[in-house]
């Protein structure tokens, strides 16, 4: 008796589905992302061939929008770092009813947690490695949205008049308050160390306070001349919220 054999239907693949075309502003947007993640990875020495095959677009079409590497820099600069900075940042340090202790906490927290996300801290170390464009215009846009803010606020703190330029010694202190908070993005974004008690937030503002306070705590002896904080005492960390 023959026994019949049930085939099975071959089944015919669907065919793919269209791909959109993007808007010029699209295409633009995708290639600056996808440069930041380039960037990111490779360094700023990156060659663009290779980052337009990562794009999978033709190194002739990246050309269209960015004709040449340092357009594209420029463009990474403006939207990953100055883009960033918040001018609500400048407001809470010019507070003048907050205490300075608390003010830096809030200021720093809020910094930290905006601006230290993965390629923002590791495109600004390769910057650092490169040729520090990137580098130098954010330190730039520190010098004058942040720094005489950080001097002012100190000497405030201590009662001391907001006259003269500050000396060295005043800002290589400062500036290893500002340091110790980026380090916080670089041990975790470039050394891959987690901290702490980090898990739900890698920069918790009890983190961020133990560093301003230490700050604080070492400006009278930069100052010397009996310098003293005006308020002795912790800060609550009911105060810092």
């Amino acid at each position: 008796m023959a026994t019949s054999i049930r085939k099975n239907p071959v089944k015919v693949p669907a065919p793919p589905a269209p791909r959109r075309r993007l808007s010029p502003a699209e295409r633009e947007r995708q290639i600056v992302e996808g440069s930041v993640r380039f960037f990111s990875e490779h360094g700023l020495d990156g060659q663009l061939r290779d980052l337009a095959r990562e794009l999978g677009i033709t190194h002739t079409l990246l050309y269209h929008y960015f004709p040449t590497k340092q357009a594209l820099i420029e463009r990474v600069y403006a939207d990953l770092f100055a883009a960033r900075w918040d001018e609500e940042w400048e407001r809470l340090l010019d507070d003048k009813t907050l205490e300075v202790e608390v003010k830096l906490t809030r200021f720093y927290t809020k910094y930290a947690k905006r601006i230290l996300e993965r390629d923002w801290v590791r495109v600004f170390v390769f910057s650092g490695l490169s040729d520090r464009y990137i580098t130098d215009r954010y330190f730039a846009l520190l010098g004058e949205k942040l720094f005489p803010r950080l001097v002012r606020e100190s000497r405030r703190y201590l009662g001391v008049p907001n006259r003269s330029k500050p000396t060295p010694r005043e800002m290589e202190l400062l500036m290893g308050l500002h340091g110790s908070i980026f380090y916080m993005g670089l041990r975790r974004w470039v050394y891959g160390l987690e901290q702490p008690g980090s898990k739900t937030d890698p920069f918790d503002e009890v983190f961020v306070h133990d560093r301003v306070r230490g700050y604080l705590q070492t400006l009278p002896e930069v100052f010397g001349h009996g310098a003293k904080p005006r308020a002795a005492g912790r800060t609550p960390r009911r105060a810092l919220a």
